[in-house]
């Protein structure tokens, strides 16, 4: 695994779906962009504490494996409940419905396409790849690779159109006394949900730590895929806004259902049709890329017995996680609902996530104070970024309590299940009798098996296990 390739995981449809969210709370096209560049400031120093616990705690998995390590087998099902049920679930579904509002925008220039038509359209998109993704694994490789093109198209037109603006002398929005007027001063709490919104975009800054055992001399690539990836991609949206406000005023921007198809249609005139085009090339990857990552999660969290063994088998002829993928399909198609609010939602919960894993880090400190750690960051970059997102998380907590307060609930209904389904030993026989015919009747349905692993690797297959616990829970066999 590159290191190279973590700036394209992380620019992705964000910065086309973002802009418009955290212009609507900040209040003022100055402080939007402020919001923009501190964003990369604490997505840097973030990525400096999981470069930490990427090259202490070398497994795959990120967060999940981190915390469980660190804190127990609670605390990484939660994580991991938390991420099947609302971060990739929710993410899939802001990605199809910019998808679908990129592709029907144009058709529908006047006003706001139905909302049967994008639900209809966003479903199509993300059956259609969960299909490609069931059949073959290179397949839906090829498809990120080609797809990407979209994503570097559509931006590199926006920042070079912006550039040519700003070169002619448009640039009176982004002068400080227009860029910093507003009508109305934003309260503490609306500023942190334009972090949450801008934050949105930059996730995926922890790629690299879900695939720990892949990259190549992690204690040396990690650091420099932060020092180079993380500028780099706040320069690049910090661009693509300035291009946005040289040529769209506030109120454009605010009322328009797609950003770069309103950027388009104002200065490509019969070329505009390249910018829906592009979007929905790179909208398309996007979804694509989380179907892969969310169905490896849920192929880890079955292997380390914190989800049902049937999650963690494969297509006995192509390779592929049927059941993981068909579980977060499902769960995405539920979850589809209003574009601005599902990413409040989904990023409260990834911020969560992330404090959790960085206050494990020092935790881990303190219990392993002589554990050697080839990478080690000064105290002041947990601290710093977790007082930051103690105060984010409050005021958004304070500012959205619906919003970010179900995601929270929902996390915390993990708390029975696990207690019930993970730690509890002795359950009735009928319940291993059920779970038994169900995965028999699963794997019979997607045509699936346990890949051949090393035993020393993986505990039996037979088993629904706690490793944190080394207790043995629902399982396949009685």
């Amino acid at each position: 695994m590159s290191f190279r390739a973590l700036p394209w995981n992380i620019i992705g449809s964000g910065i086309f779906i973002s802009p418009k969210g955290v212009l609507e709370h900040s209040g003022s096209v100055g402080l939007a962009l402020v919001v923009w560049v501190l964003g990369g400031c604490i997505a840097a120093l973030g990525s400096l504490c999981y470069a930490e616990l990427g090259v202490t705690i070398p497994k795959s998995g990120g967060d999940y494996s981190y915390v469980t390590e660190i804190f127990g087998g609670l605390m990484g099902f939660l994580l991991l409940w938390s991420a099947v049920l609302i971060m990739y679930p929710t993410t899939l579904a802001v990605i199809a419905l910019t998808f679908s509002s990129y592709v029907l925008q144009p058709v529908f220039p006047n006003c706001v396409p139905p909302y049967m038509a994008t639900r209809m359209l966003s479903a199509t998109c993300l059956l259609l790849l969960t299909w490609v993704n069931c059949s073959s694994v290179r397949m839906a490789t090829r498809i990120q690779d080609v797809f990407t093109v979209g994503k570097l198209m559509a931006l590199g037109l926006i920042i070079v159109v912006g550039l040519v603006q700003i070169c002619n002398g448009n640039y009176e929005a982004l002068t400080p006394q227009v860029a910093f007027s507003m009508e109305r001063t934003p309260s503490v709490g609306q500023i942190a949900l334009a972090f949450l919104q801008a934050s949105f975009a930059f996730s995926g800054w922890n790629f690299l730590n879900y695939v720990t055992e892949e990259v190549v001399e992690p204690r040396r690539n990690l650091p420099r895929a932060i020092y180079i990836s993380i500028p780099l991609v706040t320069f690049v949206y910090t661009l693509t806004n300035i291009a946005y406000f040289s040529s769209m005023s506030p109120e454009e921007l605010l009322s328009s259902n797609a950003v770069a198809v309103t950027f388009g249609e104002k200065l490509l005139g019969m070329f505009s049709v390249i910018m829906p085009i592009s979007v929905a090339l790179s909208t398309f990857g996007g979804i694509n890329g989380y179907l892969f990552t969310s169905s490896r999660l849920c192929f880890s969290g079955a292997r380390e017995g914190h989800l049902p063994s049937l999650l963690a088998m494969i297509h006995y002829k192509n390779c592929t996680p049927i059941p993981a993928l068909l579980c977060a399909a499902t769960i995405v198609i539920l979850c589809i609902g209003e574009t601005h609010n599902l990413i409040n939602y989904v990023s409260f919960i990834n911020y969560l996530s992330y404090g959790v894993t960085i206050a494990g880090l020092l935790y881990h400190r303190w219990k392993k104070p002589n554990l050697y750690r080839p990478i080690k960051v000064n105290l002041l970059v947990p601290v710093c970024y977790l007082m930051f997102w103690a105060l984010l998380l409050g005021f958004s907590l304070y500012s959205e309590p619906v919003v970010c307060g179900v995601g929270l609930v929902i996390m915390l209904t993990g708390v029975p299940v696990y207690f019930l389904g993970v730690h509890w030993k002795e359950k009735p026989k009928c319940i291993y009798n059920f779970i038994e015919r169900a995965t028999y009747v699963g794997q019979r349905l997607c045509f699936v098996v346990f890949p051949q692993f090393d035993p020393i690797e993986i505990a039996g297959p037979s088993e629904w296990t706690d490793r944190s616990s080394g207790r043995s829970s629902l399982s396949a066999n009685s």
